[in-house]
């Protein structure tokens, strides 16, 4: 009797550990999260992990799985650096962790804003000044030769201070969609 007693206790603790280990966090709950450290296309690196807290809490079932405060754990799944003239920094993110049980997650993406305008108004304003001084100096042979001057030296700046990568400061807060765990 008391042999049966044991297995039958043992027989519930497994059931339970199994019960217990189940994924918690289901496919579809969206996880808020606040980064503890910050992030840019500049320096990161394609498999950098990374941490935060939960900011809400995740529910299901009307069940509470993940309290507000939990840790996460990430990786950074892509980089692309900025070009100076050109493409911006892009940077992705996705969760593999929520307080310690693996999921899996969308991929969250921001990129640095657009060299377009920027890159337009440095040499658009180069050439222009240069129109304006060539013109001034030396009248309308003056300020042809001023216009392709200031639109290279306007090129010159927008090379040099071109850049836009893309940062994600500690503190940034992303929303991530759960589409497994375990």
């Amino acid at each position: 009797m008391r042999v049966s007693r044991n297995i039958a206790i043992a027989a519930l603790l497994v059931i339970s550990a199994f019960g217990a280990g189940a994924a918690t966090i289901p496919a579809g709950s969206h996880a808020t999260v606040r980064l503890n450290t910050s992030l840019s296309s500049a320096t990161a690196n394609a498999g950098q992990p990374w941490s935060g807290t939960l900011t809400r809490d995740i529910i299901a079932h009307g069940k509470v799985v993940a309290r507000a405060g939990d840790g996460v754990r990430g990786k950074v799944t892509y980089v692309n650096r900025s070009g100076r003239l050109h493409k911006p920094g892009e940077l992705s993110l996705r969760l593999t962790s929520i307080k310690g049980e693996r999921v899996y997650s969308s991929r969250v993406t921001r990129q640095g804003k657009s060299h377009t305008t920027s890159n337009a108004t440095k040499i658009g304003g180069g050439a222009a000044a240069g129109a304006l001084i060539g013109g001034l100096a030396g009248g309308g042979k003056g300020a042809a030769i001023g216009t392709v001057a200031g639109a290279g030296a306007g090129t010159g700046v927008a090379a040099a201070t071109g850049k836009e990568e893309v940062t994600l400061p500690a503190e940034s807060v992303l929303t991530f969609t759960i589409t497994g765990s375990k």
